[in-house]
């Protein structure tokens, strides 16, 4: 599958979907008066915009699966809207399409932001979005809001530059947990957590690692005991985690995105950028006697504890 400009041949396959109720049911805009000709207006308007970006999803035999668009693109923002034939749901067809548009967003477009609102009715949206823990805009912009006039029952979303959207949910065995944020359309982001809802220990502990320069690394140990959430709210750094269940590497480079650490794992700290701030949240106070700072040591206390 791959993202290409929408062309005629797309028109009638584009008014399938307009004209079925399993699609368009719960969308806020009326499709159901389209005509093959109001699709191929569409298509033709498409390739001068310079305000909106539409592009087709398609197969790998370049039949089109659905469209996903940037409108409204200005001052650094843009809106984001999609729509896929009955055909490409639960085919992976959406999130590509998602995911591939919003990349070029911010790599290619230099974007600060993508927003989107959905129907609340419209549940299998709302679980998909959810599914990929994108941010709930509270505070909407009047210049955007009042294009939705008269419009109730709508959830908003949002997208920052920077946000990790892509990841998986474990690092060799260790949970990439999604902490708590609220967008605000051009006013950034709050990340929360709190222990007795969002991590399963009680925090003793709270520290960060700043002012290290580009290229070091830093960790070197494992802990018995010891349980750990780690976050970077600045800069970008490459954690690499080794444990019974393997060894894997992840960026860490979204405040929103953390490593929950329950288990003895080795961990190395590669700091990408520098002056980037590692923060860690812990289960117990400092204490010595839990570190394991010799890594045969480490593999022969994961291989005795197995």
């Amino acid at each position: 599958m791959y993202l290409r400009k929408l062309e005629l041949k797309d028109a009638p396959l584009m008014l399938s979907w307009m004209h079925d109720k399993s699609v368009t049911e719960d969308l806020y805009a009326d499709f159901s008066s389209k005509t093959l000709k109001d699709a191929e207006d569409f298509i033709m308007a498409s390739q001068n915009e310079y305000s909106d970006l539409n592009l087709a999803i398609a197969s790998d035999t370049d039949e089109y699966m659905g469209t996903v668009s940037l409108k409204h693109i200005n001052n650094g923002k843009a809106e984001f809207a999609i729509a896929v034939r009955s055909e490409a749901m639960g085919r992976g067809y959406a999130w590509y399409g998602m995911e591939s548009i919003l990349k070029q967003a911010f790599d290619q477009m230099g974007l600060e932001s993508v927003y989107w609102c959905v129907s609340e009715k419209n549940t299998r949206a709302l679980r998909f979005y959810d599914k990929h823990h994108f941010g709930r805009v509270v505070d909407i912009p009047e210049e955007i809001a009042s294009r939705y006039s008269g419009m109730e029952g709508l959830r908003w979303y949002s997208v920052l530059k920077g946000d990790s959207f892509d990841i998986g949910d474990s690092v060799a065995g260790c949970r990439v947990v999604h902490i708590r944020t609220i967008p605000t359309i051009d006013s950034g982001e709050l990340s929360f957590f709190e222990a007795s809802d969002d991590i399963p220990f009680e925090i003793k502990r709270i520290y960060y690692i700043s002012k290290v320069p580009e290229g070091v690394r830093r960790g070197f140990h494992a802990h018995k005991e010891l349980k750990q959430l780690l976050f970077c709210p600045y800069g970008r750094i490459r954690l690499l985690l080794e444990n019974r269940n393997g060894r894997e590497e992840i960026e860490l480079s979204d405040p929103s995105v953390g490593i929950l650490i329950e288990e003895p794992t080795w961990r190395e700290m590669l700091w990408i950028c520098k002056d980037s701030v590692l923060c860690v949240a812990a289960s117990d106070h400092y204490d010595p006697g839990d570190y394991i700072r010799d890594y045969d040591e480490f593999i022969k206390h994961i291989s005795e504890n197995n």
